[in-house]
């Protein structure tokens, strides 16, 4: 039965390090809209570490050890449950844990009872019957369901006397070999119940047989919803397509309800330590896979749950903790348990964690407390499309293209394509609309060879989100009717001199605080000054460095270029006053150590000239670029962060938010993924009804086309994205068809926490 609380027998907890604490901000004091600094010490950008314990470790109560804690659920105010996972024959049982927190204050914890999980008929489960590893505790506090890898299983028990009231339904394939498809002590490690305690998750630890493990060493493992109530019967209802990191297990689950959770990913290596792991899942719009026999023949990644990694703990600072075994950061161990606690200033909320000691000598039972960032999923409020084949006046193009078909459409074309943007800005400066904006395509077609027919032009467009649909009002044409260009031009001997693919390859553009216009641009790469009517004012500016691509005018001959062709000046974006332009490498300079590193430069527009000041932003992978920038708020800037892939091959495409002012002491800046493009929720139906063949619609939108290229932030958290559709070599939304340009709406919660 229960036992009572007896202040003598209990364990006081010591603290292992004070609370970590961060100022807020004085009364008035300017925060140019953000959230309030995030206590603690900073894991990554979602997440710090407020403070540890381990005065559980090794101890005991009530003649148990106080070992191979497993599962954590939240009980009363400060309190938490913590389920043994059994040794041996010891009896199943759950601890009833009192916390202690608070600004000033240092974490603690003190075990005040212990309940003893019993069969039916009162006999005490032991760890030869029962593997406790995950633990949800239901509305009342009269029970709890606990789940055992042990079959698998998942019952419910009575807190008041720990005993068995009810067992759920589990599927066949869900058993261990031979019953079942399940490998020994890898099956119900996680359990988790939605707030309002209607739908229940069970995650297994490791995949099904017939599931098994890609190529990479990435599990294709399950997750069990069952639908139900607290206290009542619980039926399964879904399985959802998890996939792990490489030798990497799911051991915990949180559920934050509306398809939104928390999992816990945790590995071990031998002479080197723990791997441990928290990320943000979204099941928005995923699919049942309870009729797919092998998970190995999903190819869509729209069938997999959405996965954001919110820190690996390897990277929060070690505080003064100790391992007594090989750990990469001495703070890890294995941890198992994870529980989410009360709400903290912005989207924060406490997130606690407890590491299993295996009930081993060189392992430790170790309590965390993480402030992690939970801000509402994004959402789709707009989109509106512009044909692929929306010809605007203007002499024939595409002539020195191949004649033949191309996703449906033949070159030569008749009059000049808008082949999606590669920037959008306001159409007036300093404007907050999406209803009105100057959009401005690239060189055309590519390449200086195949474009020379392509005027270089910026539109004013007018997207109706109602309709669906973009107007093109009128055009800015870029030209150099006084000859500031100081190279031949395509239409070197014309009076207005329009500038052309061949000349240029604009990618980015801003508005200044004098309204000229600056164009970030490619072949030089160079900074080019227009007024507002598209009028070259000065001559093109390169880079002081020396930092050439291929195609530069400024190539001397036998000379080496410096960066790759097609990496220059993608992303450019403006300061809030006009005054400062801050472009961007698209891509890693030729033979730069770090080819992750994407260059970010000052430019005084005062001064007209470079301030040497630059910075480095590092992207996930080397293979992918930087897309468009624009700033957010003050120095913070918002990147595109791509891949080159389309339609279902698309991994990446994100929103990322970076600040000038947080580079680490050799230029490096911090980053935070504010959106995967790939993963919008969709509630109001905005992306459908879906067009024949179409991809990534839905109450899942996914942004899937090559080059999404246009980001422009507006008030409060909403954002508009645009794509370039390389017109008409991309087909990711409708195989087979040239992309239309897409001018998508996001609100995208907590953008400028």
């Amino acid at each position: 039965m229960r036992s009572t609380r007896r202040p003598a027998q209990a364990i006081a907890a010591v603290a292992a390090i004070a609370m970590l604490g961060v100022a807020a901000p004085a009364a008035g004091a300017a925060t140019s809209g953000r959230s309030a600094p995030e206590p603690g010490a900073r894991c990554s950008a979602d997440v710090s570490l407020l403070g540890f314990t381990d005065a559980l470790d090794k101890t005991t109560f009530e003649g148990t050890a106080v070992a191979g804690l497993s599962a954590l659920a939240p009980a009363r105010r400060s309190r938490l449950l913590a389920l043994s996972d059994n040794i041996g024959t010891t009896p199943a049982r759950l601890y009833d844990l009192a916390l202690t927190s608070g600004r000033g204050k240092a974490l603690s914890a003190e075990v005040r009872g212990m309940t003893t999980l019993r069969r039916p008929d009162g006999a005490p489960y032991t760890g030869a019957d029962f593997d406790g590893e995950g633990l949800v505790a239901e509305h009342g506090g009269r029970t709890v369901l606990a789940s055992s890898e042990t079959e698998p299983s998942i019952r419910r028990f009575r807190l008041s006397d720990g005993r068995q009231v009810a067992a759920l339904d589990v599927p066949a394939r869900f058993r261990v070999s031979p019953a079942g498809q399940a490998a020994v002590n890898q099956t119900f490690e996680a359990l988790a119940a939605t707030p309002d305690g209607r739908v229940l998750y069970a995650g297994m630890e490791g995949p099904l047989s017939a599931d098994g493990r890609d190529t990479a060493g990435r599990g294709l493992q399950r997750i069990l919803r069952y639908d139900g109530g607290p206290g009542a019967t619980y039926s399964p209802a879904a399985q959802y397509a998890y996939r792990t990191d490489p030798g990497l297990g799911l051991v915990e689950l949180v559920a934050l309800g509306d398809g939104q959770l928390l999992a816990l990913e945790r590995g071990f290596t031998a002479g080197v330590g723990n791997t441990v792991r928290v990320y943000r899942v979204s099941a928005t719009g995923v699919p049942d896979v309870s009729g797919v026999e092998s998970l190995a023949t999903l190819t869509d990644p729209r069938a997999w749950l959405g996965k954001q990694l919110l820190a690996d703990l390897v990277d929060c600072p070690p505080s003064g903790a100790t391992a007594k075994q090989p750990q990469p950061n001495p703070l890890l161990d294995n941890i198992e348990g994870m529980a989410l606690g009360g709400r903290l200033p912005g989207d924060r909320r406490t997130l606690y964690l407890v590491s299993d000691d295996n009930n081993n000598a060189v392992q430790t039972t170790r309590l965390y407390a993480l402030s992690v960032r939970l801000p509402d999923e994004a959402r789709l409020t707009g989109r509106a499309l512009l044909s692929a084949t929306a010809y605007r006046p203007g002499p024939v193009s595409g002539t020195r293209l191949a004649p033949t078909p191309v996703n449906g459409v033949t070159p030569p074309f008749p009059g000049q394509p808008i082949p999606g943007f590669s920037a959008v800005i306001p159409a007036v400066p300093g404007s907050r609309s999406a209803d009105r904006l100057l959009a401005m395509p690239d060189n055309g077609f590519g390449s200086k060879d195949n474009s020379p027919d392509f005027l270089l032009r910026a539109y004013v467009i007018e997207p109706d989100y109602r309709s669906g649909e973009i107007g093109v009002r009128r055009h800015i044409g870029f030209r150099d009717p006084d000859r500031k260009v100081p190279f031949r031009i395509v239409n070197q001997d014309t009076a207005d001199r329009l500038l052309t693919g061949a000349d240029f390859d604009i990618e980015s553009l801003a508005w200044d605080a004098r309204g000229d216009l600056w164009i970030g641009e490619e072949f030089g790469p160079y900074l080019i000054r227009t007024d507002r009517t598209g009028k070259v004012l000065q001559a093109p500016i390169p880079l002081p460095d020396g930092t050439k691509s291929p195609q530069s005018p400024d190539l001397k001959p036998g000379e080496s270029p410096t960066l790759p062709a097609s990496r220059g000046f993608e992303a450019m974006a403006a300061s809030e006053d006009g005054w400062t332009l801050y472009p961007i490498l698209e891509g890693a300079k030729v033979g730069d150590s770090d080819q992750r590193r994407r260059v970010i430069y000052e430019f005084d527009v005062r001064a007209g000239a470079y301030t040497g000041r630059t910075w480095s932003f590092r992207v996930d992978d080397p293979g992918l670029v930087v897309g468009d920038a624009a700033v957010l708020d003050d120095r913070r800037l918002l990147l595109i962060e791509r891949d080159n892939e389309m339609g279902p091959s698309a991994r990446i495409k994100r929103l990322v938010v970076t600040d000038l002012d947080a580079a680490a002491p050799d230029g490096l800046l911090p980053r935070r993924t504010a959106v995967d493009l790939l993963r919008v929720a969709d509630p109001k139906g905005v992306s459908t009804p879906a067009r024949p063949g179409e991809y990534g619609v839905g109450p899942l939108f996914s942004f899937p086309l090559q080059s999404v290229e246009s980001v422009l932030p507006l008030g409060g958290d909403r954002v508009v994205v645009a794509n370039d559709n390389n017109f008409p070599g991309n087909d990711g939304r409708i195989p087979g068809r040239a992309d239309d340009t897409e001018v998508i709406v996001l609100d995208v919660p907590g953008l400028r926490d």
